[in-house]
């Protein structure tokens, strides 16, 4: 029988059903009552969309979607039987809550821990697990201390999602040789419905079992999954079908930008400056955006969180880029923000944050 283990506490699955969690703090109590829900067979339940390209909402999910969700992991991955999961997600959100169904349904013991940066800072907790899903930002603090490389390197199966994966990340992951896979998909598929091994030169992502994907006149994604809250739901992702299962991932179709008849994807730019930027400035976050000109109809800007550049940082950057990337495709401004706009799921809101350059 598996349990939930917290920091200094542990519950049998089957003790959870009765139990009272008032004295608990705030986020280990809610996310008990949430297993305790799951587990006295509750069949629908809410959960709350990043809000990374529009309106934050919440949606209904019946418990069948998400069971199909973590079945389909399960049969990916083939996890065995009597797991050791970690649950370091927030489980107020899709993928945290969906690291606790999994444990449930697959008879694991959960590993339930606050979800900070540095997941491993518990010095209790095991050296080894089946199974871990993080987000970018916490499998970078753990790589850059050896403390917390120890414990990537001793994880079997270790998803990554929530954000995409900066090409220094990507090269420090294959770097450790972790066993280390992306995903794909939305809170309105139950988590994800395909996922990418993070290996080679480009991610390519194979769906899971039962999920059929194609797409649409102008290239866009669309998915049937049993785990999806519609049929058929269209994205507004454009990528590159390999087969009937399997995809490479271009961008956002909400993101182009279309300067003067030509059109850019924002993600694709952003991989190709990135190291341009890390050697001129440093480890920061940046993203590529389109605003409005009266010429070009949008202008392609580069925005940085950092308070400030100097001008020989900025001559530098422009000189890389002119030397480097198309002429129509060269970022005609550059903003520097001290703090950028993100979602409760740490995603970066880039329509919000460039209204912050207004």
């Amino acid at each position: 029988m598996g349990k939930i283990i917290l920091p200094h506490q542990s519950y049998a699955f089957d003790d959870i059903k009765g139990g009272n969690w008032a004295e608990s703090e705030p986020y280990f109590a809610d996310s008990l009552r949430f297993c305790q829900d799951w587990l006295c067979g509750q069949t629908s339940f809410e959960l709350k969309t990043s809000g990374s390209t529009g309106t934050p909402k919440t949606i209904r999910v019946q418990r069948t979607q998400m069971e199909v969700s973590a079945r389909a992991t399960l049969g990916f991955f083939q996890i065995a039987a009597h797991a050791r999961l970690l649950c370091c997600l927030n489980t107020a959100m899709v993928a945290g809550k969906m690291m606790l169904v999994r444990g449930m349904l697959w008879d694991a013991d959960i590993y339930l821990v606050n979800p900070t940066a540095d997941p491993f800072s518990d010095n209790k907790l095991p050296q080894r697990f089946d199974f871990v899903a993080m987000v970018p930002l916490q499998v970078e603090t753990c790589l850059n201390n050896p403390k917390g490389l120890q414990k990537l390197q001793g994880i079997k199966h270790l998803l990554i999602g929530g954000a995409g994966l900066s090409p220094t990340l990507f090269d420090k992951i294959k770097e450790q040789k972790l066993n280390a896979y992306q995903s794909f998909g939305m809170t309105e598929t139950v988590s994800h419905f395909a996922l990418a091994k993070i290996e080679g030169e480009n991610l390519l992502y194979r769906t899971l079992p039962g999920v059929k994907i194609g797409t649409d006149d102008s290239g866009k994604l669309w998915v049937k999954a049993p785990m999806a809250i519609e049929p058929l739901l269209q994205t507004n992702d454009l990528v590159e079908m390999v087969d009937e299962d399997s995809f490479f991932w271009k961008g956002r179709a909400d993101f182009t930008i279309n300067s003067g008849g030509v059109k850019i994807q924002p993600e694709i730019l952003e991989s190709q400056i990135q190291p341009y930027i890390q050697s001129v400035i440093g480890e920061i976050s940046f993203f590529i955006g389109g605003k409005d000109d009266a010429r070009l109809g949008q202008k392609t800007v580069l925005v940085l969180e950092t308070d400030q550049i100097s001008d020989s940082q900025t001559e530098s950057l422009l000189s890389l880029f002119q030397r480097n990337i198309p002429k129509y495709q060269l970022p005609k401004e550059i903003f520097c923000l001290r703090e950028f706009v993100r979602t409760s799921s740490g995603k970066i809101n880039r329509v919000k944050t460039l209204e912050k350059t207004l």
